[in-house]
């Protein structure tokens, strides 16, 4: 059973003369144990809630959960196999979640899988705890999570390794793959550390110095792995590390146990090589029968899966409610209550207008939202009391006994902002949950690539960054966010929202909430905000990501502005009209959202006769796409003073910005 992963992982990587056979060789063994062992998996309905959770973090060696999802049953053909790293194929070169059947989350950036692994486990004893009753366990699986050498290099494995240990999310069990070879070479030169100690002062169980090549030896591994997770070790519930080791390329004659199995094809004179010394005289991707029906768990895991939904009808007959409640969760439906927390958030903003900053908006907001979506969950890289993070009656999100979490929906993840954003796509990819995680702009830079696979992955996460420009002040450049607002804008698939006040805010907690194909950045102000009158139309149109604020009958010119700008915007308005000129004020909460509309509302707010002037306290390259005639902005870094001094530093004025509307008109009428 293992040489057939070999070969189609060698066959493949030849044919598309790309991709990476020594990982998928080295761990066969390991892949057969667990596959074939206590994997909880249906072939025929991968996504089955109580499935268990199966992570390959090193994703670049994609070949071998290719491989073998073809071989259990997938809808995964041999000609799939063929078109391994081919235009529109479904087995591209890393694993991406919604293109392969049975790929739990799209990897390749390293130790990222294993921090969605951690989000995983975190999300299902979440859910265990909320659902399942003393007769009744509908949620009840692991996730099982395949590493290396370089996952573990990087450092969101620490960061996602150190909660878990901490959590004592015993439904986590991470396979190493310890072949000591990196691209580079041996790792010795550069990974020397001992991996085992290292996870046993996390908290974690560990079984070290498991021959990976030993099916059966990895096999009662998997399985002790699997008894403590649900019956502790001791009585002490934790992960579990089951260190393997392992030869990379292992079979081939010439390259394993060397980096030049790594990442490149085998080379045809050295696959007809291996195919001699595994005795496998098949053609190219062909599999015995015999080795077919070895592997095909169709009827394994239907059967599994039908004594699953047994239980659950019977779940429904004697708790209707949270079994329809489930139902909803996994499916990401949302409940009609999410209208009812916007009615009142909106309701707070128009009758109780105040100035405050949009952090506290944020919190004021999810106020409402949290209470009624119990599926909303978040946290903060420790800085709760600055993000505003924690709703009214969440509760913190504690261990308890018995290897189970309590019920707060408040994680402190500590200062893991890397760690946090990956954990919360894990989470959004488990189901059943709405992450939302806290923390400055500025460390958004630590979180990035977390923030870019969501978008990727079309997760929906909520990223709540607080303090979002010069205007936090004192604690000076290295906290003040220049250019994050415009490169986050950079990502494909994110939207960032910059709201200039409550009912803005309020606007962007719903959408960001509502989004289902993507994830959402809430960019907000540690300084106080003006609240800002709006009819009930114009509440409606901050939805579509940018609309008229405020109007003029013989407008010259519109001002755009963004989060605590718009404030500005409104104050030169009325010093403009001192001196005689009319403007339009355009809000542009998100633009991302204000550039999918169609062109005939985009018309009607940014009129092509009309000059345009931006501002925003942040980097101006961004906002000539918009055919703006000038931006006020900031273009270097920033200055530790208070705040209002900075603004008045780099012309963040009224007086400025209706300056630069003056030298605009004069400029287009000379």
């Amino acid at each position: 059973m293992a040489d057939a992963l070999r070969v189609l992982a060698f066959d493949a990587v030849q044919t598309a003369n790309s991709g990476h056979p020594g990982m998928p060789m080295g761990m066969a063994e390991i892949a057969v144990a667990l596959w074939a062992g206590p994997l909880k998996y249906n072939p025929v309905d991968p996504g089955w809630p109580d499935r268990d959770r199966f992570v390959l973090s090193n994703g670049h060696g994609s070949m071998l959960i290719y491989a073998l999802l073809h071989l259990t049953g997938y809808d995964l053909s041999i000609d799939d196999l063929r078109q391994f790293r081919q235009l529109h194929s479904r087995t591209p070169g890393h694993p991406e979640v919604g293109m392969t059947p049975g790929i739990e989350t799209t990897t390749g950036p390293l130790g990222q899988g294993l921090a969605n692994a951690v989000g995983m486990a975190l999300a299902e004893r979440r859910l265990a705890g909320e659902f399942n009753r003393p007769d009744h366990t509908i949620v009840d699986h692991l996730t099982w999570v395949f590493i290396g050498d370089g996952c573990l290099m990087e450092g969101v494995s620490h960061e996602a390794c150190s909660l878990a240990g901490t959590l004592g999310l015993s439904r986590l069990v991470a396979l190493y793959d310890d072949n000591q070879i990196s691209i580079d070479g041996n790792t010795e030169h550069w990974f020397a550390e001992n991996t085992v100690q290292r996870f046993e002062a996390y908290g974690w169980h560990v079984i070290a110095d498991i021959d990976g090549h030993d099916v059966w030896a990895v096999r009662q591994a998997t399985e002790q792995a699997a008894l403590w997770a649900r019956e502790g070790r001791d009585g002490v519930f934790a992960p579990t590390l089951i260190a393997c080791k392992t030869v990379i390329g292992k079979g081939s004659p010439n390259r394993a146990g060397t980096a030049k199995a790594h990442g490149e094809a085998l080379g045809a004179e050295e696959i007809e090589l291996t195919r001699q010394a595994l005795n496998w005289p098949h053609a190219p991707f062909e599999i015995p029968a015999s080795v077919k029906a070895d592997w095909d768990a169709r009827e394994r895991g239907q059967a599994g899966q039908a004594e699953w939904v047994k239980r659950f009808k019977h779940y429904q007959k004697t708790e209707p409610v949270l079994a329809a409640e489930f139902d909803r969760r996994m499916q990401g439906r949302l409940s009609g209550l999410i209208d009812d927390a916007m009615d009142a958030a909106i309701d707070h903003a128009v009758n109780q207008p105040a100035k405050i900053a949009s952090r506290k908006a944020s919190q004021l907001a999810l106020n409402q939202f949290g209470p009624r979506l119990p599926e909303l969950i978040g946290g903060s890289a420790d800085l709760t009391g600055s993000n505003l993070t924690l709703f009214e009656g969440a509760g913190a999100l504690r261990r308890a006994d018995g290897g189970q979490l309590n019920d707060g929906r408040h994680i402190n993840f500590g200062v893991r902002e890397f760690g946090m954003a990956a954990i919360a796509n894990g989470m959004a990819l488990h189901g059943g949950l709405i992450p939302y995680i806290g923390t400055f702009l500025t460390f958004s830079d630590y979180s990035r690539n977390a923030i870019r696979m969501a978008a990727l992955m079309k997760l929906r996460v909520i990223h709540v960054f607080t303090h979002d420009s010069i205007g936090l002040g004192e604690d000076g450049p290295t906290h003040q966010a220049v250019e994050h607002a415009a490169s986050l804008r950079l990502v494909p698939g994110l939207d960032v929202w910059r709201p200039g006040d409550e009912t803005e805010t309020a606007v962007a907690w719903q959408n960001a909430i509502e989004r289902d194909d993507g994830p959402s950045a809430l960019l907000l102000s540690r300084q106080g905000l003006a609240a800002q009158t709006r009819s009930p139309a114009q509440i409606e149109a901050v939805h579509h990501g940018a609309y008229i604020l405020r109007d003029a009958a013989e407008a010259e010119a519109v001002i755009m502005a963004t989060g605590s700008e718009v404030q500005l915007a409104m104050q030169a308005r009325e010093v403009l009209a001192e001196e005689g000129v009319s403007v339009r004020i355009v809000s542009m909460p998100c633009t991302s959202l204000f550039d999918r509309q169609d062109v005939t509302y985009k018309n009607r707010v940014l009129p092509h006769n009309l000059p345009r002037i931006a501002i925003e306290a942040g980097v101006t390259d961004f906002w000539w796409k918009y055919g703006v005639s000038a931006v006020i902005g900031v273009d270097r870094f920033g200055e530790s003073a208070p705040a209002g001094q900075i603004f008045d530093l780099f012309g963040l004025t009224a007086r400025n910005l209706a300056d630069t509307v003056i030298a605009v008109l004069q400029g287009a009428n000379d």
